[in-house]
């Protein structure tokens, strides 16, 4: 007891309070000194509250289930008091209120509580791997006291049914392959599967795909099913297949022969996917007309407006249009459409052709010939057939086995069905031919003036082909002097550079031309622009396989009583190192681009009388003709040759530059009283002959062939 006595406060005070605790408590007072009565106070309730204990579910933390078979999940919690609540929750903790059942039992101390709540549960795909949470709770400790159990759901094969491959705009195009897969979601895994097509088993080793290699018209509105089964169950899946195609008849209109006045109806059943638009074309020559776009075509009144050919074209999105045709006759007698004149050849078999308009057909086709009716069975020399054609004409042919002179003439042909009769006469004449051996002698003439004309053409090409191979021989050495003079020595005025040839059965030409300007020639002169250095050349670093000698002219300068005089044919000619050469062709041909060989000795070519082709081998010793050609040139002869001016050891030179290479040398036009080169010109008449022409020069001396092979000729440089 707690309290003070003189305040008067006697309350009472529980330690540890435990269950027995729990009760009705009473204060009372005793009577007092003075005789004052006993006294009790109302009563006191002490409830003594216990949590529960943790909440256990009976049948463990995992329970195997099977989808739509009920399950009991029990839950209990113990030792509460007041007794425990407890409640239910799903994997996604929401409260479970259905099916939902609790107890609540007095333990044997009397005072305590035990709850049991039982969840009856229909498992559900949905609810595989899911968690099931019962929590319990009373006043004592509102803290939730929970137990999980984990479920394993096992449930029949859930299947889906879809085309991967083959659709376009979600429909599968005939002769396309279309592959079907079979989706499952099963518990355990799906074992077997079964395909049907229409409800017929598809025979293959397919598991869960089907492959329709190709698709046809018979597949659409097919039904396929996929049929997956496993332990717990067989499920089965549909789809319908929709298959697109083009259009093709199932009956085409068919021909009508109808009377005058009366109805008709054509027909055009068509099969495509999607449904063909039908039209329906009326084809006059002229005209086309619209007539309808169903698959029946109803002509109410035959007339001659209506009748004719009734064209059904049908189409489907995607493929090509197509179309049959139908024609409308109207009953009437026949019509004869042969040429009334026909041929045949005496001695061939003939035939005479009969063609009719006939609608109906014919009942019958009679042959005359000169008033005489013809009777195939009776006479040998005919034989008669007969053709029927859907555009409702019908032909008859009389045939002739054997054609003489007398079948030639008149005949009648007799067609006859039952609205009336036609003829028509025929005239058969003989065909007016060539003989044969006429015929046979033009064509054999024809062959032959053809092959002629062939090895003629043959002929000429090959002679064109071994002239144009004989003009197209490259020479042997090919000599570019483009390097060797600037663009200034090309276009100084100078003479043309000319070659005389003394003999008379042909002609050369000579064309220098520049390997860096193919629109300029090489003038065979000097430059005028002054000095020009040339490269310093050693005659020890070229060498050629027939090892030539040194030059074979004299040397260019000679001594005169006022010094030494210079000799312009060779002092004009170009360094030794140049070569140039001559094509292979004969002496009567135009010779284009070069001179032969070397143009610092002379060169006898004389020509090989087997094959007409020149000997380039060069002659070691001196041509006398070498001498004839310079004196011919009219220019004075020295006392002797005397050593070149390069060999020289107190040669002029002026600024630098040998006197032999510079612009001016030899020409008096250019020249200068301060010039070291003479002041004398030296001619060979002084009193007659002019002095050499400034601009020219005697570029070289080439020894030719003559036209006989034995002498050579001279060729200058003017």
């Amino acid at each position: 007891m707690i309290g003070s006595d003189e305040e008067g406060d006697y309350s009472l005070d529980i330690k540890d309070l435990t269950l027995e605790d729990d009760g009705k408590y009473q204060c009372q007072v005793s009577s007092g000194l003075n005789g004052e009565p006993a006294i009790r106070s109302r009563y006191a309730q002490v409830t003594v509250l216990v949590a529960p204990d943790p909440p256990r579910i009976i049948q463990g933390a995992f329970i195997d289930a099977t989808e739509n078979q009920p399950i009991d999940i029990e839950c209990e919690s113990v030792g509460g008091k007041p007794a425990a609540e407890i409640t239910w929750l799903d994997g996604n903790q929401q409260v479970i209120k259905k099916h939902v059942k609790s107890k609540v039992e007095l333990l044997e101390d009397g005072q305590r509580f035990k709850t049991r709540s039982v969840l009856r549960l229909t498992p559900r795909k949905e609810d595989h791997n899911q968690s099931i949470t019962c929590q319990a709770q009373n006043t004592a400790d509102r803290a939730h006291r929970m137990a999980t159990v984990h479920i394993e759901v096992k449930y029949a094969p859930k299947v889906n049914l879809t085309i991967k491959t083959g659709l376009v705009k979600k429909r599968i195009p005939e002769g396309s392959e279309s592959r079907i897969q079979c989706d499952v979601d099963a518990n355990p895994p799906a074992q077997v599967y079964r395909w049907y097509l229409n409800n017929n088993p598809v025979i293959g080793d397919y598991a869960n795909e089907m492959i329709i290699f190709n698709v046809t018209r018979k597949h659409n509105k097919a039904e396929v099913k996929c049929e997956v089964s496993n332990n717990v169950g067989t499920s089965e899946a549909t789809v319908t297949l929709d298959v697109t195609y083009p259009p093709k008849f199932r009956s085409r209109p068919e021909n009508v022969e109808a009377e005058m006045g009366s109805r008709v109806t054509l027909n055009c059943d068509v099969d495509g996917e999607p449904a063909p638009a039908i039209r329906w074309l009326l084809s006059e020559p002229g005209r086309i007309g619209v007539k309808g776009k169903s698959s029946k075509l109803e002509l109410r009144h035959v007339d001659r407006e209506t009748a004719g050919r009734y064209i059904c074209k049908a189409t489907v999105e995607g493929y090509p249009e197509i179309e049959s045709e139908a024609t409308v006759f109207i009953k009437d007698a026949p019509k004869i459409l042969s040429n009334r004149t026909q041929f045949g050849s005496e001695g061939e078999s003939a035939r005479i052709e009969c063609l009719a308009l006939s609608v109906p057909k014919p009942d019958d086709i009679r042959w005359f010939f000169e008033g005489r009716k013809i009777s195939a069975i009776d006479d040998p020399d005919y034989a008669t057939l007969e053709e029927t054609f859907p555009d409702g004409t019908v032909k008859s042919s009389l045939v002739i086995r054997a054609s003489q002179s007398k079948h030639y003439g008149l005949y009648n042909c007799s067609v006859t069905n039952e609205y009336g009769n036609a003829n028509a006469g025929i005239m058969l004449k003989p065909l007016k031919t060539l003989p044969l051996y006429i015929i046979l002698i033009g064509v054999t003439s024809g062959i032959i003036i053809f092959s002629a004309f062939i090895i003629l053409l043959v002929l000429c090409h090959r002679r064109r082909r071994k002239k144009s191979k004989h003009m197209n021989e490259k020479p042997d050495v090919t000599v570019t002097t483009g390097d060797m003079y600037k663009e200034s020595d090309r276009s100084s005025n100078i003479s043309d550079l000319k070659l005389q040839l003394p003999q008379s059965d042909g002609s050369y030409e000579l064309d220098y031309t520049s390997s860096d300007r193919s629109d300029s020639k090489l003038q065979a002169g000097l430059p005028l622009a002054g000095p020009v250095p040339l490269p310093a050349i050693r005659h020890d670093e070229f060498s050629y396989s027939n090892d030539y000698s040194d030059p074979a002219y004299n040397e260019p300068y000679y001594k005169a009583p006022s010094g030494y005089v210079y000799d312009y044919p060779h002092g004009y000619a170009p360094p030794p190192h140049l070569r140039v050469q001559s094509p292979d062709v004969p002496a009567s041909r135009s010779l284009q681009g070069s001179l032969t060989r070397s143009i610092d000795t002379a060169s006898t070519l004389p020509l090989s009388a087997g094959n007409e082709s020149q000997n380039n081998t060069l002659q070691r010793t001196k041509s006398p003709e070498e001498t004839d050609a310079i004196n011919n040139l009219g220019l004075p002869v020295g006392e002797g040759p005397p050593a070149p001016i390069y060999a020289q050891p107190n040669a002029k030179v002026q600024h630098g530059v040998d006197l032999r290479y510079a612009a001016t040398y030899g020409n008096p036009y250019l020249r200068n009283s301060t010039t070291g080169y003479g002041n004398q010109v030296h001619t060979a008449k002084p009193a007659a002959t002019p002095a050499p022409p400034p601009y020219s020069a005697v570029r070289s001396s080439v020894v030719m062939p003559t036209g006989n092979g034995n002498q050579p000729s001279q060729a200058t440089h003017v």
